[in-house]
């Protein structure tokens, strides 16, 4: 069962990551993001690799490619978004979104690394 249980973590992580980088594409598109990120004092550049992390990492942990790895690089790209919420408060719903989502999304993609890639990956070589 608990094979099962870290396949469910990686599924929903995943799925969470790519519709968080389609979302940036398709809602908010490539230059509202850019300015984004820039208005919030990150380099737009940045906005292009979390997209890319986003999208392929999302896309990595619903296969299972490399679960514990893309986890792990998952991490400081929560970070940062913890500190952009960081002085709003806590509970995500206020005014520029709180910090308590992007701080459970790190710890759960930290279980997750610890976990594995559990069953149903595409790979387990590369699990």
């Amino acid at each position: 069962m608990n094979s099962y249980a870290a396949s469910l973590l990686r599924i929903a992580l995943g799925v969470m990551a790519l519709a968080h980088g389609l979302m940036k594409i398709f809602v908010f598109t490539l230059p509202g993001t850019v300015g984004y990120f820039e208005s919030v004092g990150f380099p737009g550049f940045f906005a292009y690799l979390t997209i890319f992390a986003e999208v392929a990492g999302g896309s990595a942990l619903i296969l299972g490619i490399y679960t514990r790895w893309v986890s792990l690089a998952f991490i400081p790209l929560l970070l940062g978004a913890l500190s952009v919420h960081a002085a709003n408060g806590w509970v995500f719903s206020n005014t520029g979104g709180g910090w308590e989502f992007p701080a459970f999304w790190a710890l759960a993609l930290l279980v997750q690394a610890g976990l594995g890639g559990g069953a149903l990956v595409l790979n387990k070589r590369f699990a």
